[in-house]
């Protein structure tokens, strides 16, 4: 974990590879839940016996649920201290380039690609957060994410 007690630390880390968060591991029960929150039930994702005879040979994580753990991944990834406020601005440059298959295990890898002060003030972090599927060869995701801190 990387820890940040001001803006100009954060400013002055771009290019730093900030570290990596637990694994966590992908439950059939946590896929069915995302699909009950978010009315996505395609059979890839919840239908355990169809899946199998599938493309991937197993059901697999909806890329949005992949995409959401980004703020379960971030605080183990970074910490920014002496904030006011602290605001998730977005997402840029998404992808999903492996599916992750129910069972398997994922954690975030962290990057500040960049970093600048904003015009009111805060300043405006952009995280490359990869998640990684443990021993597999391409990530599950990779997404910048942007984060506002203000001090």
């Amino acid at each position: 974990m990387t820890k940040f007690e001001s803006a100009d630390s954060i400013l002055s880390s771009v290019g730093k590879v900030l570290g990596e968060s637990d694994w966590l591991a992908i439950s059939q029960e946590r896929v069915n839940q995302f699909a009950d929150a978010t009315d996505d039930h395609q059979w890839i994702h919840v239908d355990v016996e169809k899946s199998k005879k599938g493309p991937f040979g197993a059901p697999i994580a909806h890329g949005y649920l992949t995409l959401s753990l980004c703020s379960y991944f971030l605080p183990q990834i970074v910490q920014v201290s002496n904030v006011k406020m602290g605001i998730n601005y977005g997402t840029e440059k998404v992808r999903f380039p492996s599916p992750v298959k129910v069972g398997s295990r994922i954690r975030g890898r962290g990057e500040l690609v960049a970093a600048e002060r904003t015009k009111d003030g805060a300043v405006q972090a952009t995280i490359r957060v990869t998640v990684e599927i443990e021993n597999a060869a391409k990530p599950a995701c990779v997404a910048d994410t942007i984060s506002r801190y203000y001090f």
